[in-house]
């Protein structure tokens, strides 16, 4: 009897073991090694999982290939992570798709994989492979800049572009302007031209800015550079007085007619008067958190600056904001007026009334 009772305790004992080895020192070892568990296993897939992740050792943290090179990868809209994982071996990537799985549902990433393109190398482990797959971020991203923006507004949308490119370094670089624009300035100010820009996420800002300036050239076709020439304008001259145009219109079809009263002026030598020309000169607002300051006071008008074209004839010295393509066609063919002044309309509209003479500019005034 004794020895049957030993034999039991044994085998007791044995279970006891056992279990404590299933249920408590796996979990806890492959918890230490690859993280928790996926809160949504069972106590038994986390188990299964564990004793699987243990058992394949080095091939979730050694790379398929060290010295791989990189290579496309699309993940499909609702495409399965078992489908995943076969082609990830197929295409020499892993070592083999079991693992993968094995993984990716033990810590739950199965279920935040993302759709999209990759670009994925056998050079990384399967362990930092899988957390790449969370993130579908494209290679390039659209850099947008807007028409009417200055040098400034332009830097200041680079920190949410997707860009690494700091706001300093693009405003400092800006002070060299590509040598393909052709143009001799301190500042490229004018030549940005708006449009939404396809670009590498580790472009310099070098790169960008050359981008920007051959994308201007591109749109200066020689018609355009003739227009200019017919209003006695270089390109520098034109960019900057379309500048002026962009901030002083609203409406797009009042272009060409704003350009022919600041043309009219500039012939008989009459100072041009426009307010975005002081409001660059005065730069940022802090009040009203703006670079364009509105409305203006009588004491702004008088700001000392080459800029301010209420007390200095001619054009300001560079462009003080980045022109469409439409304000620089209403330079380079502007409508044939007879107009000095205009201001806008009281009815809100956006549009402007125009006058030939002084009194007729103050008889248009709102009451």
């Amino acid at each position: 009897m004794r020895r049957s009772h030993l034999i039991l305790a044994l085998f007791i004992f044995a279970v006891l073991a056992a279990a404590v080895l299933f249920f408590g020192y796996i979990p806890a070892r492959a918890s230490m090694l690859y993280g928790p568990p996926a809160r949504a296993l069972s106590i038994s897939d986390r188990i299964e999982y564990s004793t699987r992740l243990l058992s394949h050792g080095d091939l979730l943290v050694a790379p398929l290939n060290p010295n791989g090179g990189k290579q496309p990868f699309r993940i499909e809209q609702g495409e399965s992570i078992s489908s995943v994982a076969t082609r990830l071996e197929q295409s020499s990537l892993i070592v083999s798709a079991q693992v993968f799985y094995d993984y990716v549902v033990y810590t739950g990433l199965d279920l935040t994989i993302q759709a999209g393109d990759y670009t994925l190398s056998p050079a990384t482990s399967i362990i930092d492979l899988a957390r790449e797959l969370q993130d579908a971020t494209p290679e390039d991203i659209i850099f947008v800049i807007l028409s009417g923006w200055r040098l400034e507004e332009i830097a200041a949308s680079l920190p949410t572009s997707g860009l690494e490119i700091l706001p300093e370094a693009f405003i400092s670089a800006a002070g060299s302007p590509p040598h393909v624009l052709g143009i001799s300035s301190t500042t490229m100010e004018g030549f940005f031209y708006p449009d939404a820009y396809l670009v590498p996420r580790s472009a310099t800002v070098d790169q960008l800015l050359d981008l920007i300036a051959r994308n201007f050239v591109l749109h200066i076709t020689d018609d355009i550079r003739q227009g200019f020439a017919t209003q006695d304008l270089d390109l520098y001259q034109a960019v900057t007085l379309a500048s002026i145009v962009e901030r002083e219109s609203i409406r797009d079809d009042e272009q060409a007619l704003i350009a022919s009263v600041f043309l009219n002026r500039l012939r008989v030598g009459m100072t041009l008067g426009s307010d975005p020309t002081v409001q660059y000169a005065l730069g940022y607002d802090s009040s009203a958190q703006t670079w364009w300051k509105n409305p203006l006071s009588l004491d702004d008008l008088k700001f000392d600056s080459l800029y301010n074209t209420y007390i200095y004839a001619g054009l300001p010295p560079a462009p003080i904001s980045n022109p469409s393509l439409e304000a620089l066609q209403a330079v380079a063919f502007p409508a044939t007026s007879p107009y000095y002044y205009f201001q806008a309309t009281c009815d809100g509209s956006g549009y402007h009334t125009f006058a030939i003479t002084f009194e007729e500019h103050l008889a248009n005034g709102c009451p």
